[in-house]
């Protein structure tokens, strides 16, 4: 017992628990880690960030519910200029089709075998809704197969999407008529 009292209460003069003194270590250690994570290396998401994300990906959502509906030029180019949209067609882009247009999407300029996506000239149409019909109904005699019962129409939007992000809404473009067979 302490020598002290105080209203009559005497206090205990012992060593606190392992478990408790385990437990206030470890707590400190943790905040170090999460106070540098955070505040030294800006590493993790500030709130205004996390709420950006979320917004993103609710817009994304109903952007890829709307494009069930309806598929115009309008909502291929909203849903361009939507970062969680491109991601996801990049990632569906280079697994299926950077084997022809290169992940670039540079194509026949880069060594590839199909047409260069980031140019303003198109062979089949270079509206949103003549890439999303290129893509759903393919172009045989090109060697480009139909990816519409493959891929899906959402997987295919996100696709189209993804090209659009390296073009702007109204630029210019030039449509040039496919080559004649020799």
């Amino acid at each position: 017992m302490r020598a002290h009292t105080f209203d009559g209460i005497r206090e205990y003069d012992r060593r606190l628990p392992n478990w408790w003194l385990y437990t206030l270590y470890a707590t400190v250690l943790f905040w170090v880690g999460y106070w540098s994570y955070f505040e030294w290396f800006h590493e993790g998401l500030t709130g205004p960030q996390r709420v950006e994300r979320a917004m993103e990906r609710i817009e994304a959502e109903k952007l890829a519910q709307s494009a069930a509906t309806r598929i115009d030029d309008g909502s291929l180019w909203q849903m361009s200029r939507n970062p969680v949209v491109v991601a996801s067609g990049r990632a569906t882009f280079n697994s299926i089709c950077a084997a022809c247009h290169k992940q670039n999407l540079r194509g026949v300029d880069d060594g590839g075998i199909g047409a260069d996506l980031r140019r303003q000239v198109w062979i089949h149409g270079g509206r949103p809704t003549d890439i999303y019909h290129t893509v759903t109904n393919g172009v045989l005699v090109k060697g480009m197969p139909t990816w519409g019962p493959v891929l899906g129409q959402r997987k295919i939007v996100e696709v189209v999407a993804y090209v659009l992000s390296y073009h702007q809404e109204g630029e210019p473009m030039t449509v040039q008529p496919p080559a004649a067979p020799r």
